[in-house]
């Protein structure tokens, strides 16, 4: 189930076209945000790391592996599967799961190039150079 966010009061939908001078378009940022929003929990972030060394894990592996019931650890898998950070195949009555390692990768370059550009060089706050602030 791929959920669409309702925006929050003054902000655009992500149907809205990119403002002007904005280098990524409303809807790729909202893309990105449901992902962190995946990413969001301490137990969502356990389940990668846990995956993270394997070729796949079996839902009941990670439940031992969780100090928490089979339907909340399933509820986290799902969240993170319909994220897309995570792949699933049914193996008779189980689900075996494993991480999407492109969509990992494509994350990864997305956070690195949203944090380049909210971290322009320089200091924008420091005085300038010569002029020292009276504390």
């Amino acid at each position: 189930m791929n959920m669409t966010p309702f925006p929050h009061p003054g902000e655009p939908d992500a149907t809205d076209p990119a403002p002007q001078g904005s280098e990524r378009p409303v809807a790729d940022r909202a893309a990105l945000a449901e992902r962190l929003r995946a990413l969001a929990h301490p137990v969502r972030l356990q389940v990668l790391e846990t995956l993270a060394g394997q070729d796949r894990c079996v839902c009941g592996e990670i439940v031992r592996g969780l100090p928490l019931a089979q339907s909340t650890v399933s509820q986290h898998l799902k969240v993170l599967t319909d994220s897309g950070l995570l792949r699933s195949r049914t193996e008779g009555q189980r689900t075996a799961y494993c991480l999407d390692r492109d969509a990992i990768s494509a994350l990864k370059g997305e956070i690195d190039a949203l944090f380049s550009a909210l971290l322009p060089p320089g200091d924008c706050c420091a005085p300038p150079a010569g002029r020292t602030e009276d504390r």
